[in-house]
């Protein structure tokens, strides 16, 4: 393939993804704000019990030291519309230029599949090892629940179980291809899956629980809601992200295509 169109392809792959988290923020507004607001409700009820319960929470200084709040460098209402815009739009253009630098390399080398179908196919791989298998590893959490003496941790394994699954999900293509012309590109391809399915089920069980990352006493339903909101806007990003850029990439290809097939105009120099 040659530069230009890989160029093509990238400026196209982060077109789809800002399209992509412009419809992911519409549906982390929606549906991921509520759970994040009862979150913090919860989170500032504890603490207000936790000062009441405290020695001395009433003594000295009119009895508000210890009830004092921190003043939030962001107002809330800004965190839940700009500042929540500007990370899922951010983050769909990046991930969508890396998903396009994948299609590129993909492109021919995973099966004789249509520009559209690769596409559909790079989406649901991103989807699939970058997110849902960390995610049920390391499900994600409202903010203010976990313990926050434990972050770093908390996310240098989750990036970790990303960095896994995506090398999983490699040898589980590179595995496919090779057993192809031995057990057919159907028996090749499930047998690839039931090894990433297995290796990623023993990688479950040796590293280290997220023991600490919801307190006790937060409410299961309000949690449960969080993370399929997550879940959700994930989801509509790379099924949106697939669908677009399939059909900007088909339409780039295309045209590759057809300016490589025409024919060379009356006297010009014939190659060779």
């Amino acid at each position: 393939m040659h530069a230009s169109t890989v160029r093509s392809l990238l400026v196209r792959g982060m077109l789809a993804g800002l399209i992509a988290g412009l419809l992911a923020f519409a549906v982390a507004y929606v549906v991921g704000e509520p759970p994040v607001d009862g979150a913090i409700a919860v989170e500032e009820a504890q603490a207000a019990q936790e000062a009441h319960a405290a020695p001395g929470a009433h003594a000295g200084h009119g009895g508000t030291v210890a009830a004092e709040e921190e003043e939030e460098a962001v107002s809330r209402p800004v965190q839940s519309t700009f500042g929540l815009a500007t990370g899922v739009l951010v983050y769909g253009v990046a991930l969508g230029g890396i998903a396009a630098l994948a299609f590129s390399f993909a492109l021919g080398r995973i099966g004789r599949f249509s520009p559209r179908a690769t596409a559909a196919l790079t989406a649901a791989a991103a989807f699939t090892t970058v997110y849902l298998v960390p995610f049920l590893k390391y499900p994600a959490t409202p903010p203010a629940v976990g313990n926050p003496d434990t972050i770093g941790k908390r996310t240098t394994l989750f990036f970790l179980m990303i960095l896994l699954s995506v090398l999983l999900g490699l040898a589980a293509v590179i595995a496919g291809r090779r057993l192809a012309p031995r057990l057919g590109n159907w028996n090749a391809t499930l047998t690839a899956a039931a090894g990433f399915a297995v290796v990623t089920g023993v990688a479950f069980v040796l590293l280290p629980a997220n023991d600490d990352a919801v307190k006790a006493g937060f409410p299961a339903a309000l949690l449960w809601e969080f993370r399929l909101a997550s879940l959700a806007v994930q989801a509509v990003l790379w099924a949106v992200f697939g669908v677009v850029f399939g059909v900007l990439a088909q339409k780039v290809l295309a045209g590759r295509t057809s300016s490589a097939d025409a024919p060379a105009p009356v006297g010009a120099p014939l190659p060779g």
